[in-house]
């Protein structure tokens, strides 16, 4: 997945960081899905996520504001989909929330 594309600080992330346990089972559809369904949410504002072949994966969502962070936390779809996560997809996760106050890249420009 590609670098999201920010407004300037200040906004907010939300750290999931997750081990996953064996077999698909049915988990690349429902991240799919609950990516979708998180870029038309009030609020939102990019999305970053990459996941190791050992199972341990990291996604980064960024929003304007706590409310929208709320708002999608009490999403009916997203809350199955936790539901989901707990029996089915996570041997262990831990999110994290944050105020990004300062942001800077490097991008090395092709020749």
């Amino acid at each position: 997945m590609p670098f999201a594309k920010l407004p300037a600080p200040p906004y907010y992330v939300v750290c999931f960081s997750s081990a996953r346990t064996d077999g698909d089972n049915g988990y690349g559809e429902m991240a799919e899905a609950m990516a979708e369904l998180a870029r038309k949410q009030p609020g939102f504002l990019g999305l970053e996520s990459a996941r190791g072949n050992d199972g341990f994966g990291i996604t980064n969502a960024f929003w304007i504001d706590e409310d929208s962070i709320a708002a999608w936390k009490r999403n009916v779809d997203h809350l199955a989909a936790q539901k989901r996560g707990r029996a089915e997809w996570y041997s262990h996760y831990e999110v994290r929330v944050a105020r990004v106050e300062r942001a800077y890249g490097f991008s090395k420009a092709e020749v």
